[in-house]
C-alpha cells in the first residue's frame, strides 16, 4: 500500500511510519521541508502547506491518509495566544488533508484523522465509551470537536473515516518521561487527590490500532484508542514507583500544579475513563492491557 502521513517525524508518526515500512508499504510524509529530512527506504517527503506546495500532483495513488499533524499542547502555558494555534494548527491542516482528497483523481480508502479522548471531559465517576456523542464543555473538548468536524468532511468525497482518540500515550517520548522524573529523583507521589483517571495506552497499541482502522472497512467514525484498563492516577503512581523500585510517597497539592501549568494543570489534574469498546468488539488483539506490564516493556 501507498500510505500519506502528516506528522509523520513526530513520536507516534515515526513509530508508524517505521511499522508500515517494517511490513513493504511505502509511505509519503507530508511536511512543510522535505529537504531537511534524513534518507529512510520506503519513505518519500512530500511538501505541503506552503505556497509553492502541490502535494496533490506529487503524490501517487493513495490507500490511506493518517493526520497527525497539530501544534503539540504540551509545551508551554495555554495563552490566549497559544490556544488559538493549537486549534488553529489542527484544523488547518485538517482543511488542507481534505482539499488534497478533493483534487486527487483516485480518492484514499480511509483517513485516519487524530483525536483526543479530550473530547469527552473530564469526570471521576463516569466511564465513557463511542457511544457518548455529547463533547465536554472545556477548551479540549471544543478543540477536539471542532477538529474532527471538519475530518468528517473526507466522507463527502466517499472516503471512510476514523477519529483516532488518543488517550495517554506511553513510550519513549511523550508523556511517559515527565511521569517517571520525579521518581527517579525519589520524589514521587500522586498530583492532587489522585483520583483522577488516565486512559493509557502503550505506543505499540497506538500503531497497531491505527494500522488495524486502515486495514479493516467495519472501523469507523470515532475510535477510542486507549488500552481497556484505565488506571486511577494514585494507582499509576504506585506501579510507576513498583516498577521503577521507588517510592510513591511525596504528594503534590492541586494549588502548586495549577500555579504552575494554569488552565493547562487540567491534564494531569482531571481526567476521563475512557474505554475501547469498538476496538474489543471489532476484534483488536491489545498487546498491553495491565498497565504494569506496559511499563515494564518501557521502564525495565
Amino acid at each position: 500500500m501507498n500510505i500519506a502521513i502528516t506528522g509523520g517525524t513526530g513520536f507516534v508518526g515515526s513509530e508508524l511510519t517505521d511499522s508500515f515500512v517494517n511490513d513493504g508499504h511505502s509511505v509519503f510524509i507530508l511536511t512543510r521541508n522535505p529537504a531537511n529530512k534524513p534518507i529512510k527506504k520506503g519513505v518519500t517527503y512530500v511538501k505541503w502547506l506552503q505556497d509553492d506546495a502541490e502535494p496533490e500532483k506529487d503524490l501517487p495513488k493513495i490507500h490511506a491518509i493518517v493526520n497527525l499533524a497539530g501544534e503539540s499542547i504540551n509545551s508551554g502555558r495555554w495563552t490566549e495566544d497559544r490556544k488559538q494555534r493549537i486549534l488553529d494548527s489542527r484544523i488547518s491542516s485538517t482543511r488542507e488533508i481534505i482539499s488534497i482528497i478533493q483534487k486527487l483523481d483516485h480518492k484514499p480508502r480511509v483517513l485516519v484523522n487524530a483525536s483526543a479522548i479530550g473530547f469527552y471531559g473530564s469526570s471521576l465517576d463516569k466511564s465513557f465509551t463511542e457511544n457518548d456523542t455529547e463533547p465536554g464543555s472545556d477548551f479540549l473538548a471544543d478543540v477536539t470537536r471542532k477538529w474532527e468536524d471538519e475530518a468528517m468532511k473526507a466522507q463527502n468525497h466517499g472516503v471512510r473515516t476514523v477519529l483516532a482518540r488518543f488517550g495517554v500515550v506511553l513510550g519513549e517520548e511523550g508523556a511517559l518521561p515527565l511521569m517517571t522524573l520525579p521518581y527517579k529523583l525519589f520524589m514521587g507521589g500522586k498530583l492532587g487527590d489522585g483520583r483522577q483517571w488516565y486512559s493509557w495506552v502503550h505506543i505499540m497499541d497506538v500503531v497497531g490500532m491505527i494500522r488495524f482502522a486502515v486495514d479493516h472497512d467495519s472501523v469507523q467514525g470515532p475510535l477510542n484508542v486507549t488500552a481497556p484498563e484505565p488506571k486511577r492516577m494514585n494507582d499509576f503512581g504506585k506501579t510507576i514507583g513498583e516498577v521503577m523500585n521507588r517510592p510513591h510517597w511525596m504528594p503534590v497539592p492541586e494549588a502548586p500544579v495549577q500555579a504552575a501549568l494554569g488552565e493547562k494543570s487540567g491534564i494531569v489534574l482531571k481526567g476521563q475513563c475512557v474505554l475501547p469498546q469498538k476496538a474489543k468488539e471489532l476484534g483488536y488483539p491489545f498487546r498491553y492491557i495491565k498497565l504494569k506490564d506496559a511499563l515494564e516493556n518501557l521502564l525495565v
